[in-house]
């Protein structure tokens, strides 16, 4: 692939390389790469270093920053992290990512590519996906045998509250997940606008999400369908299921924002039990 602008298809081309790793008590971002519009931060180290007791070494924190702030057609983004044995990260975006209506059927893509020998948090805020956008995204996950990971995809379809939908957009999304060579979950999902309100799609909703957690077994499974009898549920549908070590946690809701804090407090239950340490927001979602 060559990054950068392309004449034929008008659209940016961005990648980013980053690789974490343990060094003592704390993880650090020892190899970082980037071609075109796809950025990182300064590593952050928020949590308190009094508390002791994680899986893995002290986290570091970072933001994904894409700066012209959206995607357009023959924009083709791609992320690429590798968390080696021993270290934790936690990634996250500092606003909602934004798939804009595209010309013809040029397609605006992100792809990403996570290999996992410690453990790594993805948190991305929501993505949007303006009426007319023809989106493409895959997210891969490679775990080795160590390798520990929670995570999340959330989407906002349309602008609901301008009440327009997709239109004429569409979204092709897929996500897998592995241990070592074993795929534990493939899903391909594609949307379009005549599926967003009959019954047999989406009924209304124009939020959507899952967040994946490995590894899991039955007692996390109670724990956290326990906690969702508390969480105020109007106008969002959850639901949790554990098959092969994955703990799946899928959402519909009528809006983003909703959704988007019930996987915040799903979160802040699961990483205790799966990163050994209290959950600590990141500070970008507070702006």
């Amino acid at each position: 692939m060559v990054f950068g602008m392309d004449a034929q298809d008008r659209g940016w081309a961005a990648r980013l390389q980053l690789r974490l790793e343990a060094r003592g008590e704390c993880t650090y971002l020892t190899a970082r790469s980037h071609e075109g519009p796809l950025v990182v931060q300064r590593p952050l180290y928020p949590e308190p270093e009094t508390q002791m007791g994680g899986v893995c070494a002290a986290p570091c924190h970072l933001y994904i920053i894409h700066p012209p702030g959206g995607v357009v057609g023959g924009d083709r983004l791609a992320l690429e992290v590798r968390v080696e044995g021993g270290a934790h990260a936690l990634l996250t975006t500092p606003a909602a990512g934004k798939f804009y209506r595209c010309a013809g059927e040029s397609l605006g893509t992100l792809h990403q590519h996570f290999e996992v020998e410690g453990l790594l948090e993805w948190l991305p805020q929501e993505n949007i996906f303006y009426p007319g956008c023809r989106a493409e995204l895959a997210t891969s996950v490679r775990l080795k045998a160590s390798g520990r990971f929670i995570g999340w995809e959330l989407g906002c379809l349309g602008l609901p509250a301008s009440e327009r939908g997709l239109e004429s957009g569409r979204l092709c999304q897929r996500i897998e997940l592995w241990h070592e060579e074993r795929m534990l979950l493939v899903e391909p999902l594609r949307i379009e606008s005549d599926c967003l309100v009959p019954r047999w799609g989406l009924a209304g909703h124009v939020a959507l999400g899952a967040l994946l957690v490995f590894p899991a077994g039955e007692a996390l499974l109670a724990q956290v369908r326990a906690s969702l009898e508390a969480l105020d549920c109007a106008g969002l549908s959850l639901a949790c299921t554990l098959v092969d070590g994955v703990l799946s946690c899928r959402g519909l809701a009528l809006g983003a924002d909703r959704l988007r804090e019930a996987f915040v407090q799903l979160w802040c239950t699961l990483r205790p039990a799966v990163a050994g340490r209290s959950a600590v927001r990141p500070r970008i979602w507070a702006t």
